[in-house]
């Protein structure tokens, strides 16, 4: 529902005058889809990101940790309000959100499954958007872990082999076909919106 990960990142950088090959260097580990958690394996050091997304570390915490690691790589980041300043910089995706509208009213069943890194979200429309909405932090959970698709079905009264989850992150979708949900890759508006109106046998355009 909003612009790529990637797209937002680089105008954050150059925005904060950051080279940001330097600073993805710095957060590769941290944002390695195969990193694990000390929660998950005794011994190992807890991902901060992963913490974050979960609920266990607070914005001011994380983003003090975030500084400290990128200057030790060599690039220099103001940490205090760095959260804020790069989730200011995300575009909205108005049709994949009216996509979502138009599912809803033809009948689906729909929700928000959402790893959020401690920011508030603007939550106008989601009542008509959403049946359900699980963010992360809330619920001290995280995708990929199995447990958060599992909850995210619960709410929503159904089974993961009636659910079609859309993800922009492959290890995501691969997580959720694990539980026996159809995973749909998003790359863009056209082609989420031609996948899901076939497998759902519905007309989802707009006008």
């Amino acid at each position: 529902l909003t612009e790529r990960l990637d797209v937002a990142t680089l105008r954050w950088a150059e925005q904060e005058g950051i080279d940001v090959v330097a600073y993805l260097g710095a957060m590769r580990s941290w944002l390695d889809p195969a990193a694990q958690s000390g929660a998950q394996h005794s011994g190992a050091q807890p991902n901060p990101v992963h913490a974050l997304e979960r609920g266990e570390l607070t914005q001011p915490e994380f983003e003090r940790m975030l500084a400290e690691r990128a200057a030790a790589h060599g690039v220099h980041v103001v940490g205090e309000g760095l959260l804020q300043r790069m989730f200011a910089i995300f575009d909205h995706a108005p049709a994949m959100s009216a996509l979502v509208v138009r599912a809803r009213a033809a009948g689906l069943r729909t929700a928000l499954l959402s790893n959020s890194w401690g920011n508030d979200y603007q939550r106008d429309g989601w009542d008509d958007m959403f049946d359900v909405v699980v963010i992360s932090g809330e619920v001290g959970l995280r995708k990929p872990e199995p447990a958060i698709f599992t909850l995210v079905c619960r709410r929503l009264g159904v089974a993961p082999a009636e659910c079609v989850f859309v993800d922009d992150q492959a290890h995501n979708v691969e997580a959720a076909e694990a539980l026996g949900m159809t995973g749909v890759l998003h790359t863009s508006y056209d082609e989420a919106a031609a996948r899901l109106e076939a497998l759902f046998e519905v007309s989802l355009s707009g006008g």
